[in-house]
């Protein structure tokens, strides 16, 4: 680290740099940007290797905004990346390595210059970085620098969705993707959310929007496809002894500049690892498409990203629609939720899984008819159970897609017919088999004991509460342990509403004859009467819909019948308590004719009998228990700033504080 820190600090003198940001303009056909463009380095993929690398560039970055004014020496190497990759895509298929290794080099330097222009500028600024020309006083010579900035722009998507990811196109890929949601990042710099402005215009108008359903397509598959990136041999190109001076390194950058990423570790598979980021274009690519998904609409045109994200189709859909969605597509949902599936681990993996579930209908509908649904709930339903370990956002997500998935009653049927074995990251109970659906609720409690506790976040308890009312009415064949946890909970918030009220009554008495304000404990009182009003009604539902179905659960309500008979005159608890009292008074009655000393299973084979013969029509019928997510509730604008902060935090390309945006806190809890 030491002997990558003193080669750093002489990047300033390095003479092929000084000249470039110096005051001498050189044109873009000179010599001098071959030798610049012909290193040999790998892309920083790591947190700590990027930003070694940004503190080197800030002073040669700051230099060229002075001076590029004047000289345009930042718009050529914009026209000679520009050129280099205009054959790209039969360069490619050619394996001519060189093409695409010169036109990697160039871009990664546009790369990080923009990075730093973006921190240092306004987007009018920025736009005066792309002129080439020599301005007079007073004039502006904007057209041009516009027109080149678009140029970029459109060439950066070209890029990205034609040319195929092979190994030697992995680097360039991971840079146009990388450059592209650089160039977005003006948002972190400012408290208000974006809803304007040059770079926006140009990537969802103009001659990039017809490109808009090709790009989303390719994130996805760079998604689904999770590349690794390919070991150095494969995407390096290594100059021959004899082919002269344009393939050979200018020694004084070799030794300055570029030097730097092949010692810092970008190339040690040690720091990736220990990054966790493996799957760096992948990974990229999904945070793009998030941060182009949530973009503001603009004043008179809607979002087409979004557009496209809503809309697209599975590849195995033939059917024909009156009027084609605009920038619709079709891709293989099946490679799409198998990637899904694997990668819940991360924050933005979800977010998509949410995105997709809300928002595509025809993806909502394919994740539902999946048999193998354990495969998908499970990574969420561990991300629930480590909520102590998450970032508070994460868990909010997880919560959510089981909130939708539970909309559905096909869904909640289908879940307890899967039985699962030997679930090992469940560590509180050894659970040798259990279905899926009694895990989810076991794991949904687990979550809500939590907040209780900690966070005491109303609006997890509504999202916890809301996905077991919703279940409620399908609940099968209960395993025990989740039958008990059910009854635990009540039982935890009995003693909480029991510890409240004792709080309020000892506080009024002291009051007597002040007419001052009462403390909160009306307001917590309300609170914990509605958790537990919503508790009563879930196991009412279940009780009226299942009961037959659900022994376990009322062998649990008859061995802690003494937790009900506190609520049975309170106005609040009166009518749904009704149920309750009929079902415990008949297995009641029941247990006392089979006699005394029972035996555990005894009493679960009166309880089966009874189950059989209790009328329905004995049992007050209520309304159906059913809610569903609202986007409106989230607060406004609640997802921009959640994606901007794991791009932010993601460890490649953006690591300055920018104390801008208010970014989410990414702390556990």
């Amino acid at each position: 680290m030491g002997a990558n820190t003193s080669q750093v600090t002489d990047l300033s003198e390095n003479t092929s740099l000084k000249a470039l940001v110096g005051t001498e303009s050189i044109s873009e056909n000179d010599p001098f940007w071959n030798q610049l463009i012909s290193f040999t380095f790998i892309s920083p993929t790591n947190s700590g290797d990027s930003k070694l690398l940004e503190e080197a560039v800030v002073p040669l970055a700051k230099t060229l905004i002075q001076n590029n004014p004047r000289t345009g020496n930042f718009g050529a190497l914009v026209r000679v990346f520009l050129g280099r990759t205009k054959e790209l895509k039969i360069s490619t298929e050619c394996q001519d390595q060189l093409f695409i290794w010169q036109a990697h080099n160039a871009l990664f330097m546009i790369r990080c210059l923009v990075k730093v222009f973006i921190r240092e500028m306004s987007e009018e600024e920025l736009l005066q970085q792309f002129s080439f020309q020599e301005r007079a006083p007073g004039s502006c010579g904007e057209a041009g620098s516009e027109d080149l900035l678009e140029e970029l722009l459109l060439n950066l998507v070209h890029l990205t969705v034609e040319v195929p990811l092979l190994d030697i196109t992995y680097s360039i890929l991971f840079e146009a993707v990388t450059t592209l949601l650089i160039f977005f990042s003006y948002q972190l710099f400012h408290k208000d959310i974006l809803r304007d402005g040059l770079i926006y215009q140009h990537i969802m108008k103009g001659r990039c929007l017809e490109l808009t359903s090709r790009l989303v397509k390719t994130l996805l598959y760079n998604f689904i496809r999770q590349e690794k990136c390919p070991p150095p041999a494969a995407h390096i190109f290594e100059p021959k002894a004899e082919g002269g001076l344009l393939y050979g390194l200018a020694s004084g950058v070799a030794s300055g500049l570029w030097s730097v990423f092949t010692l810092g570790g970008a190339g040690s598979r040690a720091g990736i690892d220990q990054d966790n980021n493996l799957l760096p274009l992948s990974n990229q690519s999904l945070l793009l498409l998030l941060v182009l998904a949530n973009l503001t609409d603009g004043p008179d045109w809607p979002n087409p990203f979004r557009q496209a994200i809503t809309c697209f189709r599975n590849t195995q859909d033939t059917s024909s629609l009156p009027v084609e969605p605009p920038h619709t597509f079709q891709i293989n949902f099946n490679s799409l939720y198998t990637a899904l599936c694997e990668q819940q681990r991360s924050d933005q993996a979800t977010l998509l899984l949410y995105t997709l579930l809300h928002q595509n209908a025809n993806m909502r509908t394919y994740i539902l008819s999946r048999t193998d649904m354990d495969n998908l709930v499970l990574p969420i339903l561990e991300i629930l159970y480590h909520v102590e370990d998450r970032n508070s956002h994460h868990v909010y997500m997880a919560l959510i897609i089981l909130l939708i998935l539970t909309e559905d009653d096909a869904f909640n049927r289908s879940i307890h017919e899967v039985v699962l074995k030997n679930i090992s990251w469940y560590t509180e109970r050894s659970l040798t088999e259990i279905s899926l659906g009694s895990l989810l609720i076991l794991v949904v409690i687990r979550t809500i004991q939590f907040n209780m506790t900690r966070t005491r976040d109303k609006y997890l308890h509504t999202n916890c509460l809301a996905a077991l009312a919703n279940m409620s009415a399908q609940f099968r064949s209960l395993h025990q342990y989740a039958a008990q946890r059910i009854i635990s909970l009540f039982a935890l918030l009995s003693k909480k509403h029991n510890k409240v009220l004792e709080q309020a009554t000892q506080s009024l008495r002291g009051r007597q004859g002040d007419n001052t304000a009462l403390p909160d404990y009306a307001q917590d009182l309300n609170v914990i009467e509605e958790v537990i009003r919503m508790m009563l009604e879930i196991i009412n539902s279940c009780l009226c819909n299942s009961l037959h179905h659900n022994p376990n659960l009322v062998y649990a309500l008859l061995y802690k019948r003494e937790l009900f008979e506190q609520f049975r005159s309170h106005p609040s608890f009166q009518d749904i308590m009704q149920n309750l009292d009929t079902v415990i008074g008949f297995f009641s009655q029941r247990l006392e004719q089979a006699g005394s000393d029972l035996s555990v299973e005894r009493v679960q084979e009166v309880i089966m009998k009874g189950a059989q013969a209790l009328p329905k029509d004995r049992l007050k019928k209520f309304p159906e228990l059913k809610f569903k997510y609202v986007e409106e509730d989230q607060p406004e604008d609640f997802f921009i700033p959640y994606v901007w902060s794991l791009v932010f935090n993601s460890g490649v390309g953006l690591h300055w504080n920018p104390h801008g945006i208010e970014l989410f806190s990414m702390d556990s809890g």
